[in-house]
């Protein structure tokens, strides 16, 4: 996460909260929940300010879980219409990322409240996102709370649509695991199911991560998903399932290919070569494919490369990067050149030594070739 992220928690915006939430409760104590929040603020990052603000929210509002409710109801701002950066605590009331300490504090304090904790959640997803906060009922109380996203998945309102399949993801970055769909997806299929044609782009896009999610525990379920999605496909539903299948396309899930229309590649022929044998850490080298279509008949042919990373204890770990796709008829050929970089990074420690690099055809590895790292 960028570094400045974080500072969308900054003084200010705990100020203008409080103000709101006094303006509703007369008894609620601004300098002292200012003071809870900014003598600690500097120092966090972006989760740990939001948890932060929650937790002084616990500590100052009244514990009548029925009474906050409706302060914190009166205190929204105006709903989205664009995104959560476009919209910010002003005037009007509490809106924009503000939202997810509220939402955070509507999920620890209102779990005995279910419908009232749910209107809230509906409230406050229109102005930010609930997505964190409705995992702890899915988790806690799984059939009430899916029952309410089936609801959610036929609102107006695409932020609330988006509600029902984005804070069901298995696997939400930042967002508790819910291990329930990480084990056994099924419930979440018939969800989904309602929202892959919906009419916002925001909206079909957390089906596809939710999808994507899906699929790094169960590939073979949304490999059939996507099978039958794809039946009489609009432009839309098609971008859908090659966005929540792009974890299984990666990987060469042979079974999801073919559903996406890319076959076996049995009659094509690669040879793969490098500029140079030895790249010094912090430079580049090209590499560069010949593809032949030896059969008569024309082909979808999705082009990936795995680069097999020395690592300390001398065994490599391969990490796949995307090159392209291109059509290619009977017989014919095509000669591509792709620049690999090997730079300093923070997600990964590079290790001098032979890097093999497989040049993968619609899943299948068709050429290899490697290169030698040589550190300074």
């Amino acid at each position: 996460m960028a570094e400045l992220f974080k500072h969308v928690f900054n003084p200010d915006m705990v100020k203008s909260v409080g103000q709101h939430l006094h303006t509703h409760c007369a008894t609620f104590d601004v300098n002292g929940f200012e003071q809870a929040v900014c003598n600690k603020l500097e120092q966090l990052e972006f989760k740990q300010r939001s948890q932060l603000i929650c937790e002084a929210l616990i500590a100052h509002l009244p514990d009548d879980f029925e009474y906050t409710a409706q302060v914190l109801l009166k205190s929204l701002g105006l709903p989205l219409r664009l995104n959560a950066s476009q919209l910010t605590t002003d005037a009007h009331g509490i809106s924009g990322w503000a939202i997810l300490p509220l939402a955070d504090y509507v999920a620890f304090k209102g779990r005995g409240h279910f419908v009232l904790a749910m209107t809230l959640l509906k409230e406050m997803t229109k102005r930010c996102t609930s997505e964190f906060a409705i995992r702890p009922f899915l988790k806690d109380m799984p059939e009430q709370t899916l029952a309410i996203l089936h609801q959610w998945a036929e609102d107006e309102d695409p932020h609330v649509r988006r509600l029902a399949s984005e804070g069901a993801r298995p696997r939400l970055p930042w967002g508790m695991r819910l291990q329930r769909f990480v084990e056994d997806p099924s419930d979440l299929i018939p969800l989904l199911e309602k929202l892959k044609d919906d009419d916002s782009e925001y909206v079909r896009r957390s089906v596809a991560n939710n999808l994507n999610d899906i699929a790094k525990d169960h590939p073979d379920t949304v490999t059939a998903v996507a099978k039958n999605w794809l039946k009489g496909a609009s432009k839309n539903r098609r971008k859908l399932v090659q966005h929540g299948c792009r974890t299984l396309v990666k990987n060469g899930h042979l079974d999801t290919l073919q559903a996406l229309g890319y076959m076996s590649p049995e009659a094509i022929i690669c040879t793969v070569t490098v500029s140079d044998r030895q790249l010094i850490y912090g430079g580049s080298i090209d590499v560069r494919l010949k593809i032949t279509n030896e059969s008569a008949a024309a082909q979808h042919v999705m082009i990936d490369y795995r680069v097999h990373h020395q690592k300390a204890n001398g065994t490599t770990s391969a990490k796949v990067f995307k090159w392209r796709s291109i059509y290619l008829k009977g017989k014919d050929s095509i000669t591509l050149k792709k620049k690999h970089s090997i730079r300093p990074i923070t997600t990964r420690v590079y290790y001098p030594g032979v890097h093999k690099i497989d040049v993968q055809i619609n899943g299948v590895v068709k050429g290899s070739t490697q290169f030698d790292l040589i550190m300074p």
